[in-house]
């Protein structure tokens, strides 16, 4: 357990001290951008496949169970899941100016819509969403340290790349923030923006529902976990 908790330590720190404050500067101002970027592609790699690994150890090992989950959490988890996958995939496939690389788009007033209506921050939403749930209906100490990792650096990261676009665009980003939001839906329930389901784009939607098929399928064969109790199709 002590391997996963560094693991985990190393993934956080990586991502909230080295990359969400001034010491990215201070590295890429040594080495350059791109450098940089490879730098931390590789390290944040070496997290995951180190946070994996420990994780697998974690849970073969004394592994305390702090709550067992409720019958209902793990029959509502597709839903849940399908939920996190719409945003996951039709955020990542939506032009965005919160994506690393097209800080531009935030001048242009055609951004905003589809998926950003909604939140500016889709990707980590779905993130945050999946990793959440599954400290939920999980409850062993393995899983809250993994999936909590997670769920920590996606949330904190939407508040993380706010700051840093504000900081570099300004009032051009101020613009863009004022018409969104960050939790999804609340610009929309504030008033500042309307929900439009056509421009999410109906080859989003089929490739979040292609994608949501394959995991729901294949959860079993590659984690040996149904997704759903009791139903083994294979």
């Amino acid at each position: 357990m002590l391997e996963l908790w560094a693991a985990a330590a190393f993934f956080l720190g990586i991502h909230l001290v080295i990359a969400g404050t001034g010491i990215r500067g201070r590295i890429v101002g040594v080495i350059g951008e791109k450098p940089y970027l490879g730098l931390f592609s590789l390290a944040s790699l070496c997290g995951i496949v180190w946070l994996a690994m420990s994780y697998n150890v974690a849970v073969s090992g004394p592994n305390p169970l702090h709550w067992a989950p409720p019958l209902w959490a793990l029959h509502l988890s597709p839903l849940v899941m399908l939920l996190a996958t719409l945003f996951a995939v039709i955020g990542v496939t939506t032009p965005n100016p919160t994506a690393a690389g097209a800080e531009g788009l935030a001048a242009d007033p055609e951004t905003v819509k589809g998926m950003l209506r909604i939140t500016r921050h889709p990707f980590l939403w779905g993130a945050t969403i999946w990793a959440s749930w599954h400290v939920l209906i999980n409850g062993d100490q393995a899983s809250i340290i993994f999936f909590g990792t997670f769920a920590v650096l996606a949330l904190l990261g939407t508040f993380s790349i706010d700051d840093k676009r504000e900081k570099k665009l300004g009032e051009g980003w101020r613009d863009f923030a004022s018409k969104t939001s960050n939790p999804p839906f609340l610009a929309i329930i504030a008033g500042r923006n309307t929900l439009k389901l056509g421009e999410l784009g109906w080859w989003r939607i089929l490739a979040a529902l292609i994608v949501f098929g394959a995991l729901f399928y294949g959860h079993l064969w590659a984690f040996s976990v149904s997704p759903v109790p009791g139903w083994y199709p294979y």
